[in-house]
């Protein structure tokens, strides 16, 4: 493996309990700030600022040549938020059901992941060290960002399940790749992603159950506050990761 290569592998987080945490936490941030949003401030210009933030965070990462946890974490808390968004848009201004665009993103994301592995031939996310490889993934987690919100929101007003009883269906959901790859040594690289596209609903589900009104089944805390505090969270796992990264280095380094 060359020197660029290896650098390009620091560009992604360890897959560690704290990685899931803050996975979790990002979706069900992705998911208030995007209704506090669209609700607070003009829809149009909500969606557009939460675009260009996008944009700016993610030329940025794709032109660092290491893994800096803020940048990488902000980033996937960005296209939490804007996939949300445009997840929103299809169904509130087009009209589109949710069964039919959570069917849409489902093959949209299948056809990314077949075209990435016809080009590469690898799917880990510990082997993105190009460009191209990364450009993949970022394109990858936007749509399971939008597949997520889709499905969350099918489950909890298409099959009347309501906000809680679907976080607790894609929590014992992502407890099946859990378990078989840690008791079945199922395919890592299978488990990972199917693991990574129900965080998506898990967390969306259990954190609009958290801000939304009684009147739609929810606790009724408010978009806004649950943002507040999920973001606090994730500043705090980013804070813990940056500390752990910086021993590592301290202790990895020649004495």
């Amino acid at each position: 493996m060359t020197t660029s290569e290896r650098t390009m592998l620091d560009k992604v987080p360890q897959i560690t309990a704290l990685f899931w945490i803050a996975k979790v936490l990002t979706t069900g941030m992705g998911e208030t700030a995007s209704d506090f949003l669209v609700t607070t401030i003009d829809p149009v210009i909500a969606v557009v600022l939460a675009f260009l933030v996008l944009v700016a965070l993610l030329a940025l990462q794709l032109t660092r040549t290491r893994y800096i946890p803020w940048l990488y974490w902000a980033t996937v808390a960005m296209v939490s938020v804007f996939g949300t968004m445009a997840a929103d848009v299809i169904h509130v201004e087009f009209g589109i059901p949710y069964t039919v665009s959570t069917a849409a993103f489902a093959a949209a994301l299948a056809a990314i992941f077949l075209l990435w592995w016809a080009t590469e031939r690898d799917l880990s996310i510990h082997s993105i060290n190009t460009s191209r490889r990364e450009i993949f993934y970022w394109v990858t987690v936007l749509t399971t960002f939008a597949l997520g919100t889709a499905v969350g929101d099918w489950t909890a007003t298409v099959l009347n399940l309501g906000y809680f009883a679907s976080g607790l269906l894609f929590l014992a959901c992502i407890a099946v790749p859990t378990v078989a790859y840690y008791f079945f040594s199922a395919n890592r690289v299978i488990t990972f992603w199917a693991a990574y596209v129900l965080t998506r609903p898990l967390g969306a589900s259990l954190a609009d159950w958290l801000g939304v009104d009684t009147s739609r089944g929810g606790v009724g805390l408010g978009t806004g506050p649950i943002t507040l505090v999920l973001l606090a969270g994730i500043a705090a796992c980013v804070t813990v990761m940056t500390i752990r990264r910086d021993t590592h280095s301290v202790a990895a380094a020649p004495a």
